[in-house]
């Protein structure tokens, strides 16, 4: 590379939970820089998580929903490489960070794909199935670790 990699930004803690995690799901989350409309959407979907959870739960929305984060996370993917003339799917490890990003992403274009009449329920409805261990996000992540299980025989090719 040319230039020297971008550094990264230290991102402020959301103002109600103080967490960095909540502030880099709703940068994700945002549409049209309305960030203060991102935050509300998901400071309701936790307030509807919160209500519709059992009672023997003794879990915060918070915790739920970092739950739901962690079980949408893949730990494999498939990376295609070009090996004489043929393009193999290799599984490869996937950075923390990476990890993270790609659970945020999955669990918002999923749950903007619900049902649901406003973006808060879609979002806690998702939310909620991720908890489970069930939805749709949590299905693309099993659809994606069955595609680096397929292809295990290809990963000496990883170098």
């Amino acid at each position: 590379m040319r230039k020297r990699r971008a550094k990264k930004r230290v991102l402020l803690p959301d103002p109600k939970f103080n967490d960095q995690l909540v502030t880099r799901f709703v940068n994700m989350m945002m549409l049209d820089g309305k960030k203060s409309t991102a935050f509300k959407v998901f400071y309701d979907a936790l307030d509807i998580v919160e209500s519709r959870k059992q009672e023997d739960d003794e879990k915060t929305s918070l915790e739920i929903w970092k739950d739901a984060l962690s079980n949408v996370m893949p730990q494999v993917e498939v990376r295609s490489k070009r090996i004489g003339g043929a393009t193999f799917q290799i599984p490869i490890q996937i950075r923390p960070d990476r990890k993270v990003s790609m659970a945020i992403k999955w669990l918002i274009s999923y749950s903007r794909k619900r049902n649901e009449k406003t973006m808060a329920q879609k979002l806690a409805g998702e939310v909620i199935a991720a908890a489970k261990e069930e939805g749709a996000a949590v299905k693309k992540r099993m659809d994606v670790h069955k595609m680096a299980d397929a292809n295990k025989a290809f990963s000496h090719f990883n170098r």
